[in-house]
């Protein structure tokens, strides 16, 4: 007997991100122009790996893989930096050349935030499903953009992590 998939409504806890994101992680992501209706797909992976000092405890986070829009495969890659955030066990998330992006609070499995640029807004949520498993989700609106991406993480079998507690 197999368990029954968790509902969008339960999410994991997570009492320190930067301790639980370490090693690699399979990426799907959908985006969609809400616009004029079409839809890309980027696959890939996510490296998360200690960052060396002065920004020593942080994360950098590297992607890489194919994106597809139009029935165009073309390689796409980014690098973010995952650092210690305000409270504990949070993460203060910047772009590779080190503007602000988000914060990232997910003691309770789940985290909403924005991130506006230029006149477009990010409005973004974060959810744990499980040790090996979690989402983002960002609705992109404004004068330049009408989109939705959804990305799905997978801990990659070398890098599973037993689970934690009950």
């Amino acid at each position: 007997m197999t368990a029954p998939p968790p509902s969008d409504l339960t999410f994991r806890p997570v009492p320190d991100v930067l301790a639980h994101l370490p090693g690699e992680w399979h990426v799907e992501r959908t985006v969609r122009d809400l616009a004029d209706g079409s839809e890309g797909r980027f696959t890939g992976t996510t490296r998360f790996a200690p960052l060396p000092a002065p920004d020593a405890g942080g994360l950098l986070h590297h992607e890489s893989g194919t994106f597809t829009w139009h029935g165009v495969a073309r390689p796409a890659e980014r690098t973010l930096r995952f650092l210690p955030g305000d409270g504990p066990g949070t993460a203060r998330v910047e772009f590779a050349d080190g503007r602000f992006f988000h914060d990232l609070d997910l003691r309770t499995g789940r985290w909403t935030t924005d991130h506006p640029c230029s006149a477009d807004l990010y409005r973004g949520a974060f959810e744990v499903v499980d040790a090996d498993r979690w989402r983002s989700r960002w609705r992109v609106g404004g004068p330049a953009k009408d989109l939705l991406l959804v990305t799905e993480y997978r801990r990659a079998p070398s890098t599973r992590r037993v689970p934690e507690g009950p």
